[in-house]
């Protein structure tokens, strides 16, 4: 009595799609499915390294260019 029949696992998805529908048992299953989906592709993508993105238009390349473009205000001010 300990294991199920083909005919128990036939009532109980009976009863289940009598209760929920169709319609909403094909929107629960297609949900999941996006879930999954979405699921693997994070963990495909958490693998890769971020890729170094372009600097930023404004921003200084390097630091020996900043110090060149830099300008001292006080220093112009106290003259």
């Amino acid at each position: 009595m300990g294991t199920f029949s083909i005919w128990h696992w036939l009532i109980v998805l009976l009863i289940v799609v009598m209760v929920f529908g169709t319609k909403k048992l094909k929107n629960m299953g297609s949900d999941l499915g996006g879930a999954v989906k979405g699921f693997k592709d994070g963990m495909k993508d958490g693998g890769n390294k971020p890729e170094e993105s372009a600097p930023v238009a404004g921003q200084v390349g390097s630091t020996a260019q900043a110090e060149k473009t830099t300008i001292d205000v006080e220093a112009k001010t106290k003259s």
